[in-house]
């Protein structure tokens, strides 16, 4: 299911949130029930981990991780990265690297399996990636902007990117990716599907301005529920009266 939350009057879920199959990062400071709309859906599966990075809270956009591996900027604190990798499952590798462009999350995108990184970013940050996380990568564009990570959000079920990502462009990044891709918005018309959307394989997070349309789509891309077509009819007729109350 996919679950629309705030976080201190943001809409921008995906900012203040890192979400994978094996765990699930929230920056500090929030109200007490962001944590609980987390912890309600993932922490019977994955452990949900409280955190700031590099002394900020803008935790989903410094960091890039799938159920491999986390990858940290360089300016996290020895504390914090003691702290997470005390709290993150065993099997995850977690590193800090050396790169210029260090809002990791913006500059890279992935899933379980391949990653579209930034196309200025560091060889060795691009083996890095490679290395850590086991995922093939590729150096792409999302619609022409650089910011893949901003532009585009991945789980091993499918994508959403920018709007205005051409249809050549989407049959390119798709069969890169080996996932469905579809160009959407989020947050009741934002572009910016990195920052208003988390997702991995069996739970999705928006931003509450998200529309029943927006939100029917995340549901169907991420395939995050296998709806019978009756229920997916009376969906879209709840999505349409919806948007024109």
């Amino acid at each position: 299911m996919a679950t629309r939350c705030q976080f201190e009057n943001s809409n921008d879920v995906g900012v203040f949130a890192k979400l994978t199959n094996a765990y699930a990062i929230v920056a500090l400071g929030g109200a007490e029930n962001f944590y609980s709309v987390f912890e309600a859906e993932l922490a019977d599966h994955i452990p949900v981990i409280k955190t700031s990075i590099a002394g900020t809270r803008l935790v989903g956009r410094l960091c890039v991780g799938n159920k491999n591996g986390l990858l940290l900027p360089n300016s996290t604190t020895d504390q914090e990265l003691q702290h997470i990798r005390n709290s993150l499952p065993d099997e995850v590798v977690v590193q800090r690297i050396d790169e210029r462009l260090s809002a990791l999350g913006n500059c890279i995108a992935c899933n379980d399996y391949v990653a579209l990184i930034h196309p200025d970013v560091d060889r060795e940050t691009e083996e890095i990636v490679a290395d850590v996380l086991g995922v093939e990568v590729f150096r792409q564009t999302v619609a022409s902007n650089v910011l893949v990570g901003s532009y585009c959000c991945l789980s091993n079920q499918g994508g959403l990117v920018h709007p205005k990502t051409s249809i050549e462009d989407l049959d390119e990044l798709s069969s890169l990716l080996q996932v469905p891709l579809v160009a959407g918005t989020v947050n009741r018309g934002s572009d910016v599907v990195g920052a208003g959307l988390v997702v991995n394989d069996w739970a999705a997070f928006c931003g509450l301005d998200t529309t029943s349309t927006e939100l029917s789509v995340v549901e169907n891309v991420f395939k995050l529920r296998w709806g019978e077509p009756t229920k997916i009819v009376g969906d879209m007729r709840a999505s349409l009266i919806d948007s024109m109350a």
